[in-house]
């Protein structure tokens, strides 16, 4: 029986020499590899509330939507600077090199509403650790984080779970 981290394709030198990509495209592409993905995403909050997904762009979207659609809840992008209308608030993080900025609109979430932020890689943590800043500061909970795949090797998971998440991954990958 194949697992999710069998529908996952690596490409190398992606985008730069000594990159391992982990291309979940080939997953998204597979019915029963998406709903297989979307099924382990959810299994471990079997039960409890969930008021609302949250999705990382890009592909967090992908996942978030059809968990939401799932659960009969409704949706929140938290997108890169400049992309969203309306009024938003924003956070900044760290990048290997530099730093980026995401955004959610300032009325997507209400004060107690329980959220599942959704992505589909985790690295070293930092744009989910965005998420999670803005999501709270609407006051809104995260209940958990869930990703398709975790880079072990790049701390993400051990940074979210210092800040007191959550975390769920399907598959691990070594190195970048």
């Amino acid at each position: 029986m194949k697992t999710v981290k069998d529908y996952i394709r690596t490409i190398p030198d992606f985008p730069k020499p000594g990159i391992m990509f982990r291309d979940v495209t080939s997953l998204f592409g597979d019915a029963r590899g998406f709903r297989i993905a979307i099924d382990q995403l959810l299994h471990p909050y079997a039960g409890q509330r969930i008021d609302k997904v949250a999705g990382l762009e890009a592909r967090g979207f992908i996942l978030g939507g059809a968990i939401a659609h799932q659960l009969s809840v409704g949706f929140v992008p938290i997108r890169k600077k400049g992309k969203l209308p309306g009024r938003t608030i924003e956070q900044a993080y760290k990048l290997e090199y530099g730093e980026a900025t995401m955004e959610i609109h300032d009325d997507a979430l209400q004060p107690g509403e329980r959220v599942l932020l959704v992505d589909d890689l985790l690295a070293t943590g930092g744009t989910a650790e965005a998420g999670i800043r803005l999501i709270e500061r609407l006051g809104a909970q995260v209940i958990g984080c869930a990703f398709v795949i975790d880079l072990t090797e790049l701390g993400g998971r051990k940074h979210l779970q210092s800040l007191g998440m959550q975390v769920h991954a399907l598959c691990a990958f070594d190195g970048h």
